[in-house]
């Protein structure tokens, strides 16, 4: 049992034979029957020196088969594929693989595990030492490409004593499906970085300023700038003095954070600093995952709702350690489709689970055309009962071309059509909070703290 959550458990076999013969020749075997050869040039003279020649191969016939007895067999090497962390998408990790040698003899092997694409191009192989009744390891590196399950196949082994004239052939039935997640370490760490330099900001501040919440919290004396309202008669009555209420900002409130996995959102992205590419769906995977654990933080309760033709992950308002697991492992199997995400439906589902108000931070993009977008208008018409943050991605080889002076014809057209596209989406955006929506257009790469400030801005401001 893995004491760290989240990283896959060992996956523990003992091999068996492998193939219809299960023994080999060593590569020594060989080198032996070629010196048997060097007979042949005194026979040239000698013929009776031929017959030393196949005393020297049976020789080398019988080492072979001694040495092959004092191979273990596969039911003796015990195999253990170890995960050293948890795999992460696009960050990089390790897998050791341990043999556990049973027998007395010591072994020289030759593995291969049949590793994921997801995980590695080609499978990794190995080469591992063993003494007499120890145990040997080596590891091989993974960079995870894409979230969700991936599975693993066996491991198969070649091995051999220190006389490498014969060798075994086995494999271990240790194929297991792990979960590739979304990147926790940068959403922690960019989580703890935007919380801390919130409360440093408002650690300068000398007072609690008005629209900072009205949960109440404690009594203090009345400092020149605070609010009428918030003075408290009853205690200055007892106290002959002016007495302030503090509020905190209110906790317990309910956030769903609705992830958008249809065809717009599967486009790629070249990752900063990365050769490997992610998906927009990516990028919207790790602000929902930092998203989820600021608003935990504040004492919130944090649902999900990912869906594309039809409703993917659907977990209701949570907090605790538990909901953070069940986010994180619904959000690792998110995926992108090819078709269509069907807005209404995510709508109407969530319209009929939540009741009480809420806020809805709505991650999503949408298509340029001549009526105006589904999700658009489902944004507005969530309005009349929940606060809606809509977070659309913005599309960063749209904005290139529009920013770009033409110089020549066909890039003046690509301009001018740049332009009225980012002009569309720009007025459909500005009718969105003409009707209460805080709508908001973001690079894929500022898309999680953006998430994040806008939040805050929402907590600090009592708007919910």
């Amino acid at each position: 049992m893995n004491e760290t959550p989240l990283i896959p458990p060992t996956s523990v076999a003992h091999a068996r034979s492998h193939g219809f013969l299960p023994i080999a020749f060593g590569p020594r075997f060989f080198v032996g029957l070629l010196l048997g050869f060097g007979w042949l040039a005194p026979a040239w003279w000698m013929p009776r020196l031929v017959v030393a020649m196949f005393v020297w191969d049976a020789l080398i016939l019988a080492a072979w088969i001694w040495d092959l007895a004092r191979l273990p067999r596969p039911s003796q090497l015990e195999v253990r594929r170890v995960w050293n962390a948890r795999p992460l998408l696009a960050v990089p990790g390790k897998i050791t693989v341990e043999i556990r040698n049973l027998s007395p003899t010591f072994v020289r092997l030759q593995v291969v595990d049949e590793s994921s694409p997801q995980l590695r191009l080609v499978p990794a192989s190995l080469e591992i030492t063993a003494r007499g009744n120890g145990v040997g390891r080596a590891e091989y590196p993974i960079l995870a490409s894409s979230r969700g399950d991936t599975r693993l196949g066996q491991i198969f082994l070649r091995y051999r004593t220190m006389l490498q004239l014969a060798e075994r052939w086995g494999v271990a039935a240790v194929a297991q499906t792990v979960c590739v997640l979304p990147n926790l370490d940068e959403a922690k760490k960019h989580t703890l970085y935007l919380i801390r330099s919130r409360q440093v900001e408002m650690e300068k501040r000398r007072r609690r300023q008005r629209g900072m919440g009205r949960e109440f919290d404690s009594l203090r004396e009345y400092r020149e700038g605070d609010e009428v309202r918030d003075i408290s008669w009853t205690a200055t009555a007892r106290r002959n003095h002016l007495v302030t209420r503090i509020f905190e900002t209110e906790r317990s409130q309910i956030v769903w954070i609705v992830l958008d996995a249809g065809r717009l959102l599967r486009s790629q992205l070249a990752a900063p600093g990365q050769t490997l590419r992610l998906s927009k769906l990516d990028y919207a995977v790790n602000a929902a995952l930092s998203l989820a654990q600021v608003a935990m933080h504040c004492g919130d309760r944090v649902g999900l709702l990912a869906y594309g033709r039809q409703v993917q992950q659907n977990l209701n308002a949570g907090r605790g350690p538990q909901q953070t697991r069940a986010i994180v492992e619904a959000l690792a199997r998110v995926r992108g489709e090819s078709g269509e995400a069907d807005h209404g439906r995510a709508a109407h589902s969530l319209l009929s689970t939540q009741k009480r108000r809420s806020l809805i931070i709505w991650i999503t993009d949408f298509a340029e055309t001549a009526t105006t977008p589904e999700v658009i208008e489902y944004a507005a018409h969530m309005t009349t009962r929940h606060l809606v943050l809509f977070a659309a991605m913005a599309q960063q080889d749209l904005a290139a071309v529009a920013s770009t002076t033409p110089a020549a014809t066909d890039e003046m057209y690509r301009h001018v059509a740049a332009l009225e596209i980012a002009h569309r989406r720009d007025v459909l955006l500005r009718g969105l909070r003409q009707r209460g929506v805080l709508a908001m257009e973001l690079t894929p790469g500022i898309l999680a703290s953006a998430l994040v400030n806008q939040y805050l801005a929402v907590k600090d401001r009592s708007l919910l």
